[in-house]
């Protein structure tokens, strides 16, 4: 038993010390993560983390194939209608666990509606076409074929490669779509899906002119938004649906305040020219990519939706106006910040810092994680290869959770500014600058989210006593 002791302290003790550099330590600036509330934490390990809830519409009834799930139940009803709330759009799925699912979902669905009428027996088509991001240019890995969209869209057969058409992007401002452009694009390659979305994102995606271009298409093409980084900014950077998306997906952990997981939201109402594609992409999340959905996390995501709905407002606007306080403080500070300084260098939680003068992106985050400053490289428009990225990439959201108005990050990008420019070691004068923000804001403050925490806690152990102890060190160390 020593020897089971020994190895079993070595991880609580380590996973205890990761804990409390990340939380307590470090300044977290990667724009795909955030710290979910006590209360999320505490949803997602109690008793359905353990158990499953299969269900699918079998003659217009939703059958369930386990027994001891009627709360569970509940929870992914209430979970929906929180959603439809927050987006204003009738349909949300939530069973697939990551964005990166969701989209394969999305594309299965496609698919299997694009077949809905092929006679028995013959092969079946893939879409013929699909516009994206380029993948160097800020696209997200899931929308290309070496991600998700792979064997969903046809193959040109003169050059062999998938008929995926890039959105264009302006010569004097490469994180922008050349507009000008789009028209011509569009009705020349006649694509049946349009991906909007990307993961190095600073500015909005031009849904409307597209939405405008795709009325005058037939077929008219199904137009998807992978907001997966700016979930959480829904309506206040934005509302894709009122825009003239048909599609909204996205993982429920960047700006969102949720666990990790992922969803599908729609409108594709009555005489929507999709309008049978929900089906579809219902049936792909069960049985066609999920089993077990994670019903911890989807308990989890029920309360950070509550959570989300109450405070959005003030979050959203706060993570916006500190993500250019942000940036002006880093160019202030002698640093090459991407984007426009017209406008602010930035529309959403994100931050581009070139510092290729300085050492490759790898070589400076890492250097920044030597002090405690968490970022993560990335490639920028101009680079040839993610693994010489001239860039680094960063996210105010979980940050300005954690308390940080604007005039927080002025501080803050001094402290970078001194570790790239001038390789100087800070991380005792982070580490100090950290204790400043350690209170979660937009939730229940410790005083309230404690015993509730604590209620739920005492209730996951079959043992009484073991409980009621774990929940009372909850308490108390919340309420001391």
């Amino acid at each position: 038993m020593s020897e089971l002791n020994n190895k079993i302290q070595s991880v609580i003790d380590r996973a205890a010390m990761n804990s409390a550099w990340r939380q307590r330590e470090c300044f977290n600036l990667i724009p795909s993560e955030t710290t979910p509330s006590l209360l999320v934490k505490m949803c997602e390990i109690s008793d359905p983390a353990g158990r499953y809830a299969e269900h699918r519409k079998m003659n217009q009834e939703e059958l369930y194939f386990y027994q001891g799930i009627d709360f569970i139940r509940e929870v992914e009803e209430e979970a929906r209608a929180e959603l439809s709330r927050y987006f204003g759009c009738p349909q949300v799925e939530l069973r697939p666990i990551s964005g990166q699912m969701a989209n394969e979902v999305l594309f299965k669905g496609v698919t299997r509606y694009l077949n809905r009428q092929q006679q028995p027996g013959s092969p079946a088509r893939r879409m013929s076409a699909v516009m994206n991001h380029d993948l160097t240019l800020g696209g997200h890995l899931s929308a290309q074929p070496m991600g998700s969209l792979f064997n969903y869209v046809e193959t040109d057969p003169e050059t062999g490669r998938e008929r995926v058409i890039n959105f264009p992007v302006r010569k004097d401002n490469l994180y922008r779509v050349d507009d000008s452009r789009l028209e011509e694009l569009i009705l020349t390659h006649k694509p049946e899906l349009i991906v909007f979305g990307k993961s190095m994102f600073i500015y909005p995606e031009p849904v409307e002119l597209v939405a405008r271009i795709a009325e005058s298409c037939e077929p008219r093409p199904l137009l998807m938004y992978d907001m997966a980084h700016v979930l959480g900014l829904y309506g206040a950077f934005q509302e894709p649906f009122h825009e003239g998306a048909d599609i909204v997906t996205g993982s429920t952990h960047k700006t969102f305040f949720g666990p990790q997981r992922g969803m599908i939201a729609g409108s594709l109402g009555p005489d929507h020219p999709w309008e049978e594609l929900w089906l579809d992409l219902v049936n792909r999340a069960f049985p066609g990519s999920t089993s077990n959905h994670h019903l911890g996390t989807l308990l989890g995501l029920l309360m950070a939706a509550i959570e989300m709905n109450q405070f959005k407002d003030a979050y959203q606007k706060q993570v916006k106006g500190n993500a250019k306080a942000f940036a002006a403080a880093l160019a202030g500070s002698g640093l090459a910040v991407e984007g426009d300084a017209a406008d602010g260098y930035t529309e959403t939680h994100q931050v581009l810092v070139r510092v290729r003068q300085h050492g490759t992106g790898e070589e400076i985050a890492r250097r920044l994680e030597e002090n405690n400053i968490v970022t993560n490289y990335q490639a920028l428009p101009d680079d040839t290869s993610f693994v010489e990225s001239s860039g680094i990439r960063i996210g105010v959201q979980e940050m300005t959770r954690f308390g940080m108005t604007e005039k927080d990050f002025e501080p803050l990008a001094g402290l970078m500014a001194d570790v790239v420019l001038k390789n100087k070691q800070v991380k005792e004068e982070v580490v100090a600058y950290r204790q400043r923000f350690l209170d979660m804001r937009y939730c229940l403050p410790p005083a309230e989210a404690a015993p509730l925490a604590a209620r739920l806690l005492a209730s996951i152990f079959p043992h009484a006593d073991y409980g009621k102890q774990f929940a009372d060190n909850l308490l108390g160390m919340f309420t001391s």
